[in-house]
């Protein structure tokens, strides 16, 4: 049986993060994904010049510049269709209506712009059903009977999302391409099958995931008069600069695995330890984000624009880092700001808190029934 590391250090996580080629994806079940199936290995999975090239090449899609431009209108036109329909009704439960955000605005990214957004949600939340599983173990402890149920649970709905919403975007493509990442998948050959898997980990990372930030980071403003005031008047640069702060105590991620396939050596001030091959890692990126050693003791305070340790992201770790960083963060800040600003203006009101869960296959928290009451109209407005 291999060791476990659990690692609450930033620094010591940077470290292995940093690790290029020595370690490889453990999270996410990706030991579990069979290799020899797929021609082209999922960019979540992969590692080593594979995955380099996989990065490199979808990096376009998601330049802070390329989405600010391109995808800004797409998102307040969304914001406001949503936010004026719950307006309408008088109350809204945050977190659909941030699951139908994000699907429809990363759907774009993506390309899967064929099918029915409110119906894409359903399907990609019903994936997320599956039974629990230890990570740490080779058979994810999981009984027969729990494997059994996850390969229902998982390939049915992945069977569903396929044939409603993957199959007919890529056949749309193949007709006329699109700048989309379905079009760029299939201009390098990607199968049909390649294609839906990278679907399914756009949908988790880009979607699902982002929708739990909105609803986190809007309790928080909606809880904190003082934060929610600083917000509202303030620039995009500062707002960003509330958002990371927050997800940074708030990651939506709170773990990432890796295996080391070669001996790491890590340092952590005047201690030293090497993992060696078959270890596996787990990054522990809640503590890791306040650990005192490189934040100070107000690790644990929501301090915007607070001075990090050199190369540390805005962020922390809640979108990674070295080879394996999110390259969503720039969409997924800008897309949560456009429709907070948009709820704020609403003069929202908390009518019942929301239930905090946790979610084995992202490693993370949900947040279910943030229940808001709307003013009849926006602020400022006539």
């Amino acid at each position: 049986m291999s060791t476990v590391w659990r690692v609450r250090s930033l620094e010591v996580a940077r470290q292995v993060l940093r690790a290029r080629h020595a370690t490889t994806q453990a999270g996410f079940t990706a030991e579990a994904i069979p290799k020899g199936r797929l021609k082209h290995h999922p960019i979540l999975v992969s590692d080593g010049p594979l995955h380099d090239e996989q990065r490199s090449k979808v990096a376009r899609f998601f330049a802070p510049v390329v989405v600010a431009e391109r995808y800004t209108p797409q998102m307040e036109e969304c914001a406001e269709r949503l936010l004026d329909g719950a307006r309408d009704r008088g109350r809204l439960v945050l977190d659909e209506l941030a699951l139908h955000y994000t699907v429809e605005v990363t759907a774009e990214v993506v390309g899967l712009t064929a099918s029915s957004v409110p119906k894409m949600s359903r399907r990609l939340v019903s994936f997320f059903r599956q039974p629990p599983f230890d990570i740490t173990r080779r058979d994810l402890g999981r009984t027969r009977q729990q494997w059994m149920a996850a390969a229902v649970n998982g390939l049915l709905p992945i069977g569903r999302f396929y044939l409603a919403d993957v199959r007919p975007a890529v056949r749309e493509r193949r007709r006329a391409r699109r700048d989309d990442i379905i079009s760029h998948l299939l201009d390098q050959g990607y199968t049909d099958v390649d294609i839906l898997v990278e679907c399914v980990t756009y949908g988790t990372a880009g979607m699902v995931t982002t929708r739990e930030f909105v609803t986190m980071a809007a309790w928080h403003l909606l809880r904190d008069d003082a934060l929610r005031s600083r917000y509202a008047v303030a620039g995009q640069e500062e707002r960003f600069a509330i958002l990371h702060e927050i997800i940074r105590l708030e990651p939506v991620v709170g773990h990432l695995y890796r295996r080391a396939q070669e001996p790491i050596s890590v340092r952590d001030g005047d201690r030293s330890w090497t993992i060696e091959p078959g270890d596996l890692v787990d990054l522990c990126i809640r503590p890791a984000n306040a650990d005192a050693e490189a934040l100070g003791a107000d690790g644990l305070d929501l301090c915007p624009g607070r001075e990090l340790p050199r190369g540390v992201n805005a962020a922390g770790l809640s979108f990674g880092d070295g080879a394996h960083k999110c390259p969503g963060q720039p969409l997924a800040i800008l897309e949560s700001d456009v429709l907070l600003t948009r709820l704020l203006a609403r003069e929202p009101r908390i009518v019942r808190e929301p239930e905090v869960g946790w979610d084995d296959l992202i490693e993370g928290y949900t947040l279910r029934g943030l229940e808001l009451e709307l003013a009849s109209r926006p602020s400022g407005s006539r």
